[in-house]
């Protein structure tokens, strides 16, 4: 017998893409909630701080395309 769990991803992994996408959303939602406000908190401060790195020239910024090729080549080896 298939446990509770088991069940559950196995009738939601039958339902339409439409009623899927919802229930992600749902499960995402209920993720956010429990989420520590101080964490939200620092996070925002460190995009603020990169941010202000950026429009000041001190970062500079690679495309993601580049970033995985750099990736693909280090890995490679």
């Amino acid at each position: 017998m298939l446990k509770t769990h088991d069940r559950v991803i196995e009738e939601a992994l039958s339902l339409p893409a439409n009623l899927r996408l919802s229930l992600i959303e749902k499960l995402l939602e209920s993720l956010n909630q429990t989420i520590d406000p101080e964490i939200d908190r620092l996070w925002a401060e460190e995009a603020e701080r990169r941010i202000l790195q950026v429009e000041e020239g001190k970062a500079q910024l690679i495309s993601g395309e580049e970033v995985f090729a750099r990736i693909r080549e280090k890995h490679s080896k």
